[in-house]
């Protein structure tokens, strides 16, 4: 007798296959959803080769798909390890984003409080994510940074330091260093100069040019400061006495010919001027004035480590027509405009007259600027700077090695000039001081050149 097998309706094969088909899909999609496999990113921020007593860990992570779930920092020296900071996220739905998509904190800590000493340590970021991979553990990113902690501050041992500075005049510091990597300088009310190395013979022995503004009332704080690349830092404070300086006031009175002669020149650079011809005169002799002596501090704020100049600096030939810190006011239509502070000295002598450079140099900008039109700017080397402008021709470009010798321009009337003359002013790490000390060899060899030499220094 024979059997037949029957078959199943086509119907129900269909069905079974669709019921395979959408539980495939669904596997799959649970799995991408649930089971992604993207591993948070961490960076660790703001943390250089060294630590100081105070550590600070900057940190960023991120998860963009199913969140972060918890980040933890430590760190270890030897034996000892330390967890700084753990955070664990709250479960905020049960799909897409279940956890925040970033993190970023500073965590600070002082190292000997915590047990660590001075030597080679780790830093190490670990953040986790809410993926079920991993036995439901989540997919794991670890960052380690080595580092090496260092306590202990650079040591500072002052050679010679200025007994007594004029406002607007120029101090000096000799000092030995035992860091020549870390960042050093004289600090005087406030204000940071660098140190750079004496000479090419001292390994371990600076000087540092400081400068004392036109405007300060007094010296209120003076030390040199030296901080290391872990952040440890070294105060060692001086005295100086403070001589106050004559500050001569001037009243100018603008005529509509000056303005009619002048604005459309600083009109063609600063063509955002609104008004009459005297509002745009006033826009530029305050707002454009404030932004190129802002560009002038900017260039001074690299200098060459080895001094270019030698000996006194040349003045150029010619009467004085106005000086260094002169307070001026000034009169348009019989009435009181605006308020200015020259900072430099006028020279003028015939029209289109050479202008040699004061000493030798770099040439670091010559170009149109504003209120002092075209102008020369010169790096002597160790923060100090020479500026030449209202030049009618300039014979140098960037980049030139010039000595007193070199003809850098002819005098002019471009920018805020009324009449031929050379604007010329010292500049001491971008702040302006007074020509007239550089310009006399006498103080030259008291305040520079006799203390290196009782040093027993080179220059």
């Amino acid at each position: 007798m024979a059997f037949s097998t029957s078959k199943r309706p086509s119907g129900a094969r269909f069905f079974y296959g669709l019921l395979i088909i959408v539980f495939a899909i669904f596997g799959t999609g649970s799995f991408v959803l649930f089971f992604e496999g993207g591993k948070p990113v961490v960076n660790i921020d703001k943390v250089g080769d060294y630590l100081g007593t105070k550590g600070s860990i900057a940190y960023s992570a991120r998860d963009t798909k199913s969140g972060l779930r918890s980040i933890t920092v430590s760190v270890s020296q030897g034996d000892v390890k330390k967890d700084l900071h753990s955070v664990t996220f709250p479960r905020t739905s049960y799909t897409g984003a279940i956890g925040p998509h970033e993190d970023t904190r500073e965590i600070t800590f002082d190292t000997k409080t915590e047990g660590f000493g001075d030597g080679p340590m780790t830093i190490t970021v670990e953040a986790t994510d809410f993926s079920m991979r991993g036995w439901f553990s989540g997919n794991t990113t670890s960052v380690v940074k080595k580092v090496t902690v260092d306590t202990i501050p650079p040591r500072v041992e002052i050679l010679h330091s200025e007994k007594y500075i004029t406002r607007g005049g120029t101090g000096l510091a000799i000092y030995r260093l035992s860091d020549n990597e870390s960042t050093h300088g004289v600090s005087i009310n406030g204000r940071f100069h660098p140190g750079f190395l004496l000479s090419d013979s001292s390994v371990d022995i600076f000087i540092c040019y400081f400068a004392l503004p036109y405007d300060a009332e007094r010296i209120d704080t003076l030390s040199i400061t030296a901080i290391d690349k872990a952040g440890n830092e070294a105060i060692v404070p001086f005295s100086a006495v403070y001589h106050g300086a004559a500050q001569k006031k001037d009243l100018i009175t603008i005529s509509d010919g000056f303005l009619q002669d002048k604005i459309p020149e600083f009109e063609q650079y600063y063509p955002e001027m609104q008004g009459e011809k005297v509002d745009k005169y006033l826009y530029t002799n305050s707002n454009v004035r404030d932004r190129n002596n802002e560009k002038i501090s900017e260039l001074c704020r690299t200098s060459q480590p080895k001094r270019l100049w030698k000996g006194s600096f040349q003045r150029m030939p010619g009467s004085s027509r106005a000086g260094f810190a002169d307070h001026r006011t000034y009169y348009y239509d019989g009435k009181a405009i605006d308020n200015q502070v020259h900072l430099g000295m006028d020279i003028a002598s015939t029209q289109r007259a050479e202008v040699r450079a004061a000493n030798s140099g770099l040439v670091i900008f010559a170009d149109y600027l504003g209120i002092y039109g075209n102008l020369v700017l010169l790096d002597h080397g160790q923060g100090v700077f020479s500026l030449y402008s209202h030049l009618s021709q300039m014979n140098v470009s960037a980049g030139e090695n010039v000595d007193q010798k070199t003809v850098v321009g002819l005098t002019g009337t471009t920018g805020m000039a009324g009449g031929d003359h050379l604007h010329f002013s010292m500049l001491v790490n971008g702040v302006f001081v007074t020509p007239k000390e550089w310009w006399d060899q006498n103080w030259i060899d008291v305040t520079i050149e006799e203390p290196i030499k009782d040093l027993k220094l080179n220059p």
